[in-house]
C-alpha cells in the first residue's frame, strides 16, 4: 500500500482592514502585562514604615496608606505575572509544549507566593488598625508579633519575586530562541541573567548580604533589563513574521 503522502497546504487568510491579527493581540497584551510588573518598584520606599521600624508602625507610626499601595501593587504584579504566561500559551505550546507548561506553572507559583507574602503585610496592618491602643495588649508582644510577619514577608519575597522568576526567564528565554519571534538578544541576556540571579539568590539565602544589597541589586539587573526591554519591545513592535505567527494567525483568524 502506498504511503499516505497528502499534506494539507498552510492557507494564509488575509486579516481585513483595521482588524489586529491574533498574533500582534498576543504581543501587544503580553507586552502590557511585562509593564506591569514592574509597578512594584516604589514599594522599596512605601514599606519603608514597616521596615524601618515595624514595632512603632504597628501602634501608629508612619504611612498606612502608602503600605496599602505597596500591597495592592504586589497583587497587580502577581496578576499581570500570570497573565503573562497564560496569554502566551496558546502560541509557545507550538514551540515546546513542556516548556509553554512549565512557564505557567512557574508563574502560577510565583503569583501564589507573592500572595502569601503580602498576606503578612495585610495581618501587620490588622494588628495595627485592630489591637494597637487595646486595653491589656502589650506593646512588645506586638513587636514581637510583627517581626515575625516581616521576616516572612522577606523570604517569601527571595521566593517569589527573586527566585521564580530565574525558572519563568530561563524557560521563557528558551521559546523565544527557539521561535526566533524576538530579536536574539533578549533570549540571551535571560541566559546570562537567570543565572546570576541564581547565585545572588543563594548567596543571600546564606547570608552573604541582605536582599537589598547593592550586590544583590546588581545582579538582578540583567533579569529586569531583560522583561521591562522585552515588554516594551512587544507594544511597540510585536512578534518577528515567522511561520510560526502566519501559520498561528491563519488559523486564528475567524472567517469573514
Amino acid at each position: 500500500m502506498a504511503a499516505n503522502t497528502d499534506i494539507t497546504p498552510t492557507v494564509t487568510v488575509p486579516i481585513p482592514r483595521g482588524r489586529m491579527r491574533p498574533t500582534r493581540r498576543i504581543s501587544l497584551t503580553v507586552g502590557i502585562l511585562y509593564v506591569l510588573t514592574f509597578v512594584s518598584i516604589p514599594t522599596l520606599a512605601l514599606y519603608a514604615p514597616i521596615k524601618d521600624n515595624v514595632g512603632a508602625f504597628i501602634l501608629g507610626a508612619g504611612s498606612a496608606s502608602a503600605v496599602q499601595w505597596g500591597i495592592l501593587s504586589e497583587v497587580i504584579v502577581g496578576l499581570a505575572g500570570i497573565g503573562t504566561a497564560i496569554v502566551l500559551y496558546p502560541l509557545t505550546k507550538r514551540i515546546s509544549q513542556t516548556a509553554a507548561l512549565g512557564l505557567v506553572a512557574a508563574r502560577l507559583l510565583e503569583t501564589c507566593l507573592i500572595f502569601v507574602s503580602v498576606v503578612s503585610l495585610l495581618t501587620i496592618m490588622t494588628l495595627r488598625n485592630n489591637l494597637a491602643g487595646t486595653a491589656g495588649t502589650s506593646p512588645a508582644a506586638l513587636a514581637t508579633m510583627g517581626h515575625g510577619l516581616l521576616a516572612n514577608y522577606t523570604w517569601m519575597f527571595l521566593l517569589s519575586q527573586s527566585l521564580m522568576p530565574v525558572a519563568c526567564d530561563l524557560l521563557l528565554g528558551y521559546l523565544l530562541y527557539r521561535s526566533h519571534l524576538v530579536p536574539r538578544v533578549w533570549p540571551i541576556v535571560a541566559f546570562i541573567g537567570a543565572p546570576l540571579l541564581l547565585a545572588s539568590d543563594v548567596a543571600t539565602f546564606f547570608g552573604a548580604y541582605s536582599p537589598v544589597s547593592p550586590i544583590a541589586v546588581l545582579a538582578a539587573l540583567p533579569v529586569a533589563v531583560f522583561e521591562l526591554s522585552l515588554g516594551i519591545w512587544l507594544i511597540i513592535k510585536g512578534f518577528t513574521p515567522t511561520p510560526l505567527t502566519a501559520d498561528y494567525d491563519a488559523i486564528s483568524q475567524p472567517a469573514a
